[in-house]
């Protein structure tokens, strides 16, 4: 924006706001600034997540751990390992046992079987702590972004030309990995 803006009034724009200026020399300038903003809004990401656990009364929690924690809790049903790892797209399966261990330690999750696989699930006081998360979230986070005229509709575009990416970069990661 700040760049359309100086180019109308004649000005020299500032260049795309980026971390690696060497990255950004490519062909195509726009992807650096977008990984830019995914550095910034991720790292924002996971601290907002471990803060607001913390306001609603578990401190102890690292961002993954509440990522597992709401995705366990995702539409009430047991989930089981893999599962959990391919909705987050993580590939090391320890991350979520030790997470999930974590969890259970604290008396947020309930492991089960389901056939030979280990299932897990809320218990009640992870219902709780999940509910009171979704309040603060509420009052703290939504609040303000539909207060500042965000659009549900170009979050939803944003948010799906993101997961578009995810594709992108999964695949050449591997393409990277066979060289």
């Amino acid at each position: 924006m700040a760049r359309q803006q100086a180019e109308r009034s004649g000005e020299k724009p500032l260049g795309p706001i980026v971390s690696s200026a060497h990255l950004a020399s490519g062909a195509m300038p726009a992807l650096s600034e977008l990984e830019f903003g995914l550095i910034l809004l991720g790292h924002a990401f996971e601290r907002w997540m471990v803060r607001c656990m913390a306001a609603a009364g578990m401190p102890d929690l690292s961002a993954l751990d509440v990522l597992v924690l709401h995705t366990i809790a995702h539409r009430g049903k047991s989930k089981r390992l893999a599962d959990i790892c391919l909705v987050l797209n993580i590939e090391d399966t320890h991350l979520v046992t030790y997470s999930v261990k974590k969890l259970e330690a604290a008396g947020l999750v309930l492991s089960g079987r389901s056939g030979n696989e280990k299932t897990v699930s809320l218990s009640r006081k992870g219902e709780g702590l999940v509910a009171n998360y979704g309040k603060i979230r509420e009052a703290l986070l939504v609040a303000p972004v539909k207060g500042a005229g965000s659009d549900d509709r170009k979050v939803s575009e944003v948010a799906a030309l993101m997961r578009a990416l995810s594709g992108h970069y999964d695949q050449a990661a591997r393409s990277a990995a066979s060289l």
